[in-house]
């Protein structure tokens, strides 16, 4: 099929869920309450995707209150109890973040739940979204190895053993998250790249690297509007992530400023290119997703096209997210018939 769709990863939660206010509150326990509120949010946003026309889905990242801390919160050697205020992203914005203080070992199993109801529950295609290790450690305080690039290839390590479970629970896209990729360019042909490769050593499950310029903040969004109007940073970092065994590169493409020639350097890569706005609550049309799709294809095979969201929509209202989605599906559907 050309064009299938995807998204980048997480949906909004459903209000019963996400809503510190409400009477009924499943997080204020560890219990099966809480368990059956996540099951019931995964099978939800896997039957969202469906009903919008997504070809490959994902869990919608219901069962994480973020997408790194999701992943740490199973790992030994962290300490969520005394958290520091850190700089992210080059100082961009502070954070109180959770603190590295021995040895990283898994205490067992991180997603095994959501995937394997969401595998269950759907026939189509499984995405499943991890952060990579540069993203990690630019979000979690190091009292530990000293190191960050030592701290960072023993996070890949982790990782790498969360993955190989996922595919044997029937994952069939692994995509790791490295927002971080934009703002380190010179350590992402250093080293980022390395840890990478070393997240995903030996999955035979298609793999993916998801890099943006950050959505859901103000702090992002006040960053952006120094950068002009041509985002070329990624002229920087494509040419070594092409060069990788990555085979799958998920980039915003819709109103972002990245000049889509810059496509061009990921020769052989599939390219997931963002077609839906999550930082805009317009909702697109079928022609807009067409369009932005047309435009790729001038750079991209047409056969390496993955239709998907710039990044996750975990931050808007559930109704426009639902809205765009069906935006997604019906205009990869549009663009079929006109290019395919």
């Amino acid at each position: 099929m050309l064009f299938p769709t995807t998204i980048a990863g997480s949906l909004p939660k459903p209000e019963w869920l996400a809503e510190p206010n409400t009477l009924w509150a499943p997080w204020k326990s560890s219990g099966p309450e809480l368990a059956r509120a996540k099951r019931d949010a995964t099978m939800l946003a896997v039957k969202l995707q469906e009903d919008a026309g997504v070809d490959i889905v994902t869990e919608g990242e219901q069962a994480r209150q973020h997408f790194v801390h999701g992943f740490l919160e199973k790992i030994e050697g962290i300490d969520f109890a005394h958290k520091v205020e850190m700089g992210i992203r080059k100082d961009r914005y502070k954070a109180m973040v959770p603190q590295v203080v021995a040895p990283l070992r898994l205490k067992g199993r991180v997603h095994a739940d959501e995937a394997r109801i969401a595998r269950t529950h759907t026939t189509r295609k499984l995405k499943f979204t991890l952060p990579g290790p540069m993203t990690i450690i630019d979000t979690i305080a190091d009292q530990y190895y000293g190191d960050r690039v030592k701290m960072a290839f023993a996070f890949a390590e982790l990782l790498n053993e969360e993955a190989k479970a996922l595919q044997a629970d029937g994952v069939d896209v692994i995509q790791f998250d490295e927002p971080a990729f934009n703002v380190y360019m010179d350590e992402v042909s250093d080293w980022g790249i390395k840890a990478l490769e070393r997240a995903a050593e030996g999955l035979t499950c298609a793999t993916a690297v998801h890099i943006c310029y950050g959505y859901g903040i103000k702090a992002n969004t006040d960053w952006k509007e120094t950068l002009g109007s041509e985002w070329r940073q990624y002229e920087e970092i494509f040419p070594a992530i092409a060069n990788s065994p990555i085979q799958q590169v998920a980039i915003e493409c819709r109103n972002s400023r990245v000049p889509l020639e810059l496509l061009g350097l990921l020769t052989g890569k599939v390219v997931q290119a963002g077609v839906i706005d999550v930082a805009s609550d317009t909702v697109e049309t079928a022609e807009d997703v067409a369009k932005v799709i047309d435009d790729v294809s001038k750079f991209v095979p047409k056969s390496n096209i993955v239709a998907t969201t710039n990044c996750g929509m975990a931050p808007m209202h559930r109704d426009i997210a639902e809205a765009k989605l069906m935006a997604l599906g019906a205009g990869a559907k549009l663009a079929r018939q006109r290019l395919g």
